[in-house]
């Protein structure tokens, strides 16, 4: 674990500069506007261990699949979120040496990710050369206000000496991702441009054919002075265009860049109009200049502060830690294209190939509707609806019929693009977080026009998965589902795994209570989606035998639902008994040892319990958990959250506590040791709900949104807003008091323990605690 973050309410801070942290702090700082992001790569470039980042949403590559052996079913590709041109760079040359912190003396450095105002700051003091030094004093930021422009404002002072500066800001197109099997590069050039305007570079994905162009201008400044931009020369390579700025700078004198950016693609825009519309833009983000661009930027990061920031008084690293995942999330996905859905990775990194996992539906879903527009949320779902004739064409190719829908483990646009079997054949369980996200929203929202026109063709093509996936078992007498991996990828290949069990019959019971739901209020669109879907009305009574008579694991003796068939048979060994030199286990033991051991990755059975809680008494969770966290090493980043849920909900306030600041301190502090891979983006969703699901114990659930608070011991208090059917509660929990208050119009009932309240628009209640 590292802990060289300092603490502070608003900012992520890097005092010094250690090579060393360089590739963490690179995911750490990173910056995003929903449509585009970068990794925190230096503007000046860097020689020493980095990984350039820049990525578009939406643009992707199918990677040829790299596997030792092959299984019918494989997907072909690996499609994955490409690097793509690199809009922030310069080359900066004193007397002819290029700047380089790898070569340089570094005498001072500080990094800060400002999050209320969404920007990145960067100080350095170095020696570039005997006795010559030079001071910078950088910022950027990618814009939420216009998310097709980003800036720079680079500023370098010449210390003890004057020397002669030559600046070359580029676009650099030539790239490659990290993770690119057989080396494989993604794009090829179509145009380049220079004007006054500035320089421009288009360039095309091979195969998938999305085009991007980038444009960019700067503007030089001595002392505040905007020197003539004349005497630029161009520099052009394949895929590469820069401009090149020769000046004399006296000691004591400033140089400022500032680099307005536009970056547009042919998601949003025919091809042959690129280069025409990024210079429109890019006019438009120089005529604002970058002072007035930062303004914007704040303007609209107050906006999103406004609704979504949590307020935690008397505890500062928590402080930082939820107002850090909850930037990351809103720079990952701002909700306003349902084509676009949120990688765990976000644009921090390349790992998990920037594509969809069920992370989305699981865990994300309750924090966009309680903190964004009603519309988000629905956006995420409706990508799944855009996607289901894919999911169907999917479940076809592994043997599955009349119009049953298996999604994709792994996805950009649909298909399925993962390519390890125990995964992509076999966790399966991710349909059911997509049929449980629609079950959330329609809690939150009562959006039954929804449910109509996107929701329950989803659920039915589902619901037929599922019942086509169980079998009969003579010897169990009952139904049973073979051959699966759970959320907990440390057991392959199980028959019966609880989770996904009981997720199954969840599944066909929601599916038939909403199609009753249909069929009462709309009679002739449940028609059609019989028809639409090809639901014989006779399968409808296969799914109720299903659901009543599904097997569960269980355990007599020791009262508790079992992982899956077959878990007593392994070797019970606690984690506390681990040596902590074995662990992460994932980059200590072999997997064989793994799949062997009874450690779990993240917890199915509480994942469940979790979903379904009204389903179990206190004391069956309590049995449970007891039973099953022992044994869990968290080394899924979807774990801590859960189970801090759960704790809160025991009451087991020392345990909740322990795993929010496990989950909402896993990047900071790289708990996994993986940060440098890119940060967690799905699981920092997850952070938010520990505090609002758990401390709090918010809960919406048809016509009801109810309490259960408690305040953490480290505490003084902490605030927080709900969004609900268009209704914002301020939620207010200290040692006395559970206050809320209606910020709208419309009067909102609200249930404490088992008192209810009604609080009229614009009104507040105390309610002691």
């Amino acid at each position: 674990m590292k802990n060289y973050i300092l603490a502070d309410a608003w900012s992520i801070i890097e005092e010094g500069f250690d090579p060393e942290l360089n590739k963490i702090s690179e995911s750490l700082f990173s910056l995003g506007n929903g449509k585009m992001g970068q990794r925190a790569n230096f503007e000046e470039g860097y020689s020493g261990s980095h990984l350039q980042g820049s990525y578009i949403a939406g643009i992707y590559f199918p990677d040829i699949t790299k596997v030792g052996w092959w299984k019918n079913g494989y997907p072909p590709t690996f499609d994955k979120v490409i690097n793509s041109t690199n809009w922030i760079g310069f080359d900066i040359y004193l007397d002819g040496v290029l700047l380089d912190l790898a070569s340089c003396s570094v005498q001072a450095f500080r990094r800060t990710l400002h999050m209320r105002e969404g920007y990145l700051q960067r100080t350095f003091r170095v020696e570039w050369a005997p006795g010559k030094q030079v001071e910078v004093d950088c910022m950027r930021f990618c814009s939420i206000a216009d998310d097709e422009l980003g800036a720079v404002s680079y500023a370098l002072r010449v210390l003890n000496s004057g020397c002669r500066v030559q600046v070359v800001s580029k676009l650099d197109g030539d790239i490659a991702n990290q993770d690119s099997n057989y080396a494989y590069k993604f794009w090829e050039p179509v145009a380049d441009q220079q004007d006054e305007s500035g320089i421009y570079l288009q360039t095309k994905t091979l195969k998938t054919g999305f085009e991007l162009c980038v444009g960019a201008h700067s503007s030089l400044y001595i002392d505040d002075t905007l020197q003539d931009r004349a005497g630029s020369t161009c520099q052009r390579q394949e895929k590469y265009i820069a401009e090149s700025f020769e000046l004399e700078l006296q000691a004591g004198q400033t140089l400022r860049i500032e680099k307005i950016a536009a970056v547009l693609s042919s998601l949003n825009y025919a091809p042959e109009a690129l280069m025409a519309q990024t210079a429109a833009k890019l006019k438009q983000g120089q005529a604002r200049g970058f002072a007035a661009l930062k303004a914007d930027q704040a303007a609209a990061w107050a906006k999103k502060w406004q609704q979504s920031d949590i307020q935690i008084e008397g505890d500062v690293k928590a402080q930082q830690a939820i107002r850090f995942n909850i930037f990351h999330l809103f720079q990952t996905y701002t909700g306003t294209d349902s084509r676009l859905n949120i990688g765990p990775k976000g644009f921090t990194g390349e790992k998990y190939a920037g594509a969809t996992y069920w992370d989305t539906e699981a865990y994300c879903i309750p924090f966009y509707l309680s903190t964004a527009p009603q519309e988000v949320g629905r956006n995420l779902l409706v990508y799944r609806y855009n996607h289901l004739q894919k999911a169907i064409e999917n479940a076809e190719l592994l043997g599955f019929k009349q119009g049953a829908a298996l999604y994709p483990m792994v996805t950009m646009d649909g298909t399925e693009s993962h390519n390890e079997w125990e995964i992509t054949f076999e966790e399966i369980h991710r349909n059911g977080a997509i049929a449980y996200a629609i079950y959330n929203y329609i809690q939150y929202s009562q959006d039954w026009d929804y449910l109509q026109s996107h929701g329950l063709p989803v659920l039915i093509a589902i619901a037929k998965f599922w019942a086509q996936r169980v079998n009969w078992s003579a010897d169990k007498q009952q139904y049973v589902i073979l051959g699966v991996t759970g959320p907990n990828e440390y057991e392959n290949n199980v028959n019966n795994n609880w989770y996904t069990n009981y997720l199954a019959v969840w599944c066909l019971k929601y599916t038939m209570e909403a199609l009753r739901y249909v069929a009462e209020y709309n009679a002739e669109r449940y028609s059609e989606l019989l028809n639409c879907s090809q639901l014989d009305p006779q399968e409808l009574d296969a799914w109720q035998q299903i659901s009543e008579n599904m097997y569960y694991p269980y355990d007599e003796d020791l009262d508790v639902f079992l992982q899956q068939d077959g878990y007593l048979d392994k070797e019970q060994i606690l984690v506390q008994d681990l040596p902590a030199s074995e662990r992460p286990l994932n980059q200590k033991w072999s997997w064989d040892r793994i799949l062997r051991s009874c450690f779990i990755k993240q917890a199915d059975v509480l994942q469940g319990m979790y979903f379904f809680e009204d389903d179990f008494s206190l004391d069956a969770l309590r049995r449970n958990f007891d039973f099953y966290e022992p044994r869990t090493v968290h080394e899924s980043s979807l774990s801590p959250c859960i189970h801090s849920i759960l704790a809160a909900k025991l009451k087991d306030e020392d345990r909740a506590y322990a795993f929010y600041l496990r989950t909402a301190r896993l990047d900071l502090d790289d708990y996994n040791n993986d940060t440098e891979d890119g940060l967690h983006i799905t699981s920092m969703a997850g952070t938010w709900m520990s505090i609002v699901q758990g401390f709090a114990g918010m809960r919406v659930k048809g016509e009801k949104i109810s309490f259960q608070p408690f305040l953490p011991e480290q505490w003084d208090a902490f605030t927080f807003h709900i969004g609900i059917r268009g209704i914002i509660l301020s939620v207010r929990i200290s040692k006395q008091l559970l206050s809320i208050r209606n910020l709208s119009q419309e009067e909102i009932d609200v249930h404490v323990g088992e008192a209810y309240y009604a609080i009229e628009g614009q009104q507040s209640v105390d309610i002691p605690l």
